[in-house]
């Protein structure tokens, strides 16, 4: 499984600020059509899925493809209302999901 994914967003943000998150996922992203030293065919190894929610509410949301290089970055805008926790998930062919989650305040 990958490494901890790196987000970079504000710690705070005035209400109705738009702000810019960057994602980055350590992830081989195999695409199924190299071959192995025997010849094989590697099997395909991707992260099919980004979502992104906002206190429950989604925000931003694609679909990753073969193409796509090792290592997915990831950059997108939201605009912030209300304080409140984003939660990130990366879903892998075999169904697995590497999530994380980063708080953003208000300021005062």
């Amino acid at each position: 499984m990958a490494d901890k994914p790196r987000i970079k967003l504000p710690k705070e943000a005035a209400k109705g600020e738009v702000i810019q998150i960057k994602t980055l996922v350590s992830h081989v992203m195999e695409s199924g059509q190299r071959k192995d030293a025997q010849g094989k065919a590697i099997p395909r190894k991707i992260i099919n899925k980004f979502a992104c929610e906002f206190n429950g509410k989604p925000v931003f949301s694609c679909a990753l493809e073969p193409a796509i290089s090792a290592n997915p970055y990831i950059q997108f805008d939201a605009r912030i209302d209300e304080a409140g926790t984003f939660k990130f998930a990366w879903t892998d062919d075999d169904g697995s999901v590497i999530t994380a989650e980063e708080k953003i305040a208000l300021k005062a």
